[in-house]
């Protein structure tokens, strides 16, 4: 699929840039180039110690920032795949900081867009997140500016552009997610708990990567693709790291939901089951996706249904939590 093709991913030095480096290298070895482009210096040095040119003579490295058009254009230029991975994540920063959301999430994406549209791009998948479903805080309300943009340019008059999402939960252990901030926590003998009945969708690294290889090469351009995933509870998660701590309830964050949606009720009209995942089809279907998804593999899911992780049937057990702790995060781990 990529073989002798050129790839860029944008904010490509964060986990999952770096996951999909290593697997896009392995499973297309002449691949001509591989671009990760980021605004950070220091990771990028950080990253090319890890992929030394040797290993990876394909790979560049790009220094530049989604919010300026002009150098998108050039980093763009002979460029056949788009992944837009760049973006600011977190939810309290959010709130307090909403401009800079904006013109990362929101500008940063249409200016994406238009370089892709501008230099021949032929695809872009974009990542999204589970926050901009129904969003509550600002950072779900950028992504969902983000995703509108994305699906919306299949209609912009570029016959060479499919633009497509990619949705999903907290990816496992990533900066800042509750896995990692429990296991530094657990030893102090306390758990800081926001609310007990609290539930997240969770993905593993290799999950998020596998589907995006997947829209890369299935999208025909105006999905968002949504993955079937487990949940977990966060009071499992605190059994799973601490079953010894005391929990300490100090309540939620600034823009933070109890449970996360993925698919809200009023995308049931347009959502497809097409087995391993979901696909949401735009209400503007310029590329006749319905006709596409009408196979006897894919089903249209019932009005009225939802994908959230507190209905969510697959949950993970706290011995399922402590196994994929061991497998991705720590092999020596033990609960505290």
């Amino acid at each position: 699929m990529l073989n002798n093709k050129s790839v860029l991913i944008t904010g490509g030095t964060g986990s999952l840039g770096r996951a999909l480096v290593a697997e896009i290298y392995k499973r297309w070895p002449e691949i001509e180039r591989l671009v990760v482009l980021s605004r950070d210096e220091l990771k990028q040095y950080q990253m090319a110690q890890d992929f030394p040119p040797e290993d990876y003579p394909a790979l560049r490295f790009f220094l530049g920032d989604v919010r300026d058009l002009k150098r998108l254009r050039r980093a763009f230029n002979r460029i056949d795949v788009v992944i837009h991975a760049a973006a600011l994540k977190q939810v309290p920063a959010a709130e307090y900081n909403p401009m800079e959301f904006i013109h990362t999430n929101v500008i940063g994406a249409e200016n994406v867009i238009e370089a892709a549209i501008d230099t021949g791009v032929k695809t872009i998948v974009a990542l999204s997140t589970d926050k901009a479903a129904a969003p509550i805080n600002l950072y779900g309300a950028t992504k969902l500016c983000s995703d509108k943009l994305f699906i919306a340019a299949n209609a912009y008059g570029a016959p060479h552009l499919r633009s497509s999402v990619v949705r999903y939960g907290n990816v496992m252990a990533s900066r800042g997610s509750v896995i990692p901030y429990f296991l530094d926590k657990a030893p102090t003998g306390s758990l800081p708990i926001t609310d007990p009945a609290m539930t997240r969708f969770n993905i593993s690294l290799d999950q998020g990567v596998e589907l995006v290889l997947t829209a890369v090469k299935d999208a025909i351009g105006g999905e968002i693709f949504v993955p079937k995933i487990s949940s977990y509870r966060l009071m499992d998660v605190a059994e799973a790291i601490g079953p010894n701590c005391r929990h300490e309830i100090i309540g939620i964050r600034p823009g933070e939901k109890i449970h996360e949606e993925m698919i809200t009720t009023n995308d049931s009209h347009t959502t497809i089951d097409v087995g391993e995942y979901y696909v949401i089809l735009p209400v503007c279907d310029e590329n006749n996706l319905q006709g596409y998804y009408s196979d006897s593999l894919s089903k249209k899911v019932k009005p009225g249904f939802s994908y959230n992780s507190r209905d969510n049937p697959e949950f993970l057990t706290i011995e399922d939590i402590q196994a994929l702790i061991r497998k991705h995060v720590d092999p020596d781990f033990q609960p505290v």
